[in-house]
């Protein structure tokens, strides 16, 4: 981890409410892998002038990786930027995440917040011929997925947080991934864990991790805010994840 200086290449939009920054970073950033995170905070002066600050920055999941030195970020549109813009950067943050060595099979659950935590696993995913599906649920299911790759299965579930043959997802799934809104997280993926025990004869081990995005006031494991409870033991957000297994979470 170290900190850097980036800037806004471009902007695009990709649907009605959201939109693509590219940017410039350092090179060393361009090994950063699906689940790992940047500390983001806009600064308006020259760099060498700013004073250095790691605390309460933006926690932004890259969606893309372009080139050696360019990542992509998918931010809502309300939000204003501008070709240029600087920013200040500590990453990557956190750890890649843990997919089993055979895997065919891959679920993505979206609970009231949009994917992009969740994105940057596919191209990999995809070029190992490894089959997708996506499950919006909760506020989630406003999100358009027009540009997402072809062969990603949408599934929009119903206002009781179920689909069709979920219990046939659920069983064809090697291992599953979910992000969840900000706020009551802990209570979100309890209700995916619900679901999951109704559904399925046991959860196993290393079966469904929760992404966790809350914001991080530091970043490094100094602070232990986002410290988490698990069975047995306890893990920061900001060292250990950002996914955990929710079978060894405690959610209550």
């Amino acid at each position: 981890m170290r900190e850097s200086q980036a800037y806004i290449e471009r902007i695009k939009r990709v649907n009605r409410d959201f939109q693509r920054l590219e940017l410039a970073v350092d090179q060393s950033l361009s090994s950063l892998l699906a689940g790992q995170a940047l500390l983001v905070r806009r600064i308006e002066k020259d760099y060498e002038t700013e004073r250095w600050d790691p605390y309460l920055r933006e926690l932004w999941f890259p969606v893309d990786i372009h080139a050696s030195n360019i990542l992509t970020v998918e931010l809502p549109r309300r939000e204003q930027f501008a070709p240029g813009q600087l920013l200040s950067i500590i990453g990557p943050i956190g750890q890649p995440f843990r997919f089993r060595q055979k895997l065919r099979n891959i679920l993505l659950i979206a609970y009231h917040c949009p994917p992009a935590p969740l994105l940057l696993m596919l191209p990999s995913l995809l070029e190992r011929q490894v089959s997708v599906t996506m499950v919006l649920m909760g506020n989630a299911r406003q999100y358009e997925t027009g540009h997402l790759p072809s062969e990603v299965e949408i599934i929009q579930a119903e206002d009781s947080l179920t689909w069709n043959d979920m219990v046939m997802t659920l069983g064809w799934a090697d291992q599953v991934f979910a992000a969840v809104g900000g706020g009551d997280e802990l209570n979100h993926f309890a209700d995916i864990m619900q679901l999951m025990r109704e559904r399925r004869n046991d959860v196993p081990v290393n079966y469904v991790f929760g992404v966790f995005q809350r914001s991080l006031p530091c970043g490094v494991g100094a602070c232990h805010a986002c410290m988490l409870n698990l069975r047995g033991s306890r893990k920061l957000q900001c060292v250990d994840g950002p996914a955990f297994d929710l079978t060894t979470l405690r959610l209550n």
